[in-house]
């Protein structure tokens, strides 16, 4: 989605950046992992289709990803070093007969990020992007049975409830309708983020 692609938003603990050619090679390497495979009900791709999905990624309308980058330490000269990459973020808009309806996808890829409220952060900066630049109503997640710590995270944090199981692909669908209250919810997550251009890497 080219709506993104010279935004970087700043949070607590992560930044967003679009996703980038020079990101593609370590998210590559994170994909050959048969459990993010199998949580992200990915397959694996060769480098070459790797490049090639980063650039529908950039382009298509129908969907949009950041990449997760740790947050640098305040006297760092680079916020965006790729190096800090830790995951990625993003949204499709798929369904046919409401196209205000946005499946949520989150992977946290470095473990030594699991369990300290990233995830629940990258989410709540993304839900905001998603319902106040893109204009989505609903949202949805399909997710793992096996994957409780996110199901947990999408009923818990966020108040989805669950609409679907597929015993087919062991996975469960759950949904969130965009009200006034979630709104003003999104609105106090998003208070403490910050906007700012993003600053593409010279070319080599």
């Amino acid at each position: 989605m080219r709506l993104n692609e010279n935004l970087a938003i700043i949070g607590s603990q992560v930044v967003l950046v679009p996703y980038e050619k020079e990101h593609v090679p370590r998210y590559h390497e994170w994909m050959k992992s048969p459990f993010l495979q199998e949580m992200t009900g990915s397959e694996p791709l060769t480098i070459d289709e790797e490049y090639a999905m980063q650039q529908s990624w950039r382009t298509d309308d129908d969907k949009c990803t950041f990449i997760v980058l740790a947050k640098a330490q305040p006297d760092s000269s680079d916020i965006f070093d790729c190096s800090r990459m830790i995951g990625d973020v993003n949204f499709y808009l798929n369904n046919v007969y409401n196209p205000h309806e946005a499946e949520l996808e989150v992977m946290i890829a470095e473990n030594s990020y699991s369990g300290k409220g990233v995830a629940t952060e990258v989410l709540q900066l993304m839900m905001h992007y998603a319902v106040n630049d893109v204009g989505v109503t609903e949202l949805v997640v399909r997710i793992k049975e096996s994957n409780a710590a996110s199901i947990h995270i999408f009923e818990h944090k966020f108040g989805f409830t669950e609409t679907e199981r597929s015993k087919a692909f062991q996975e469960v669908t759950l949904r969130r309708t965009v009200t006034d209250a979630l709104r003003t919810d999104m609105d106090q997550w998003a208070k403490h983020a910050t906007r700012v251009e993003y600053v593409r890497a010279p070319a080599k």
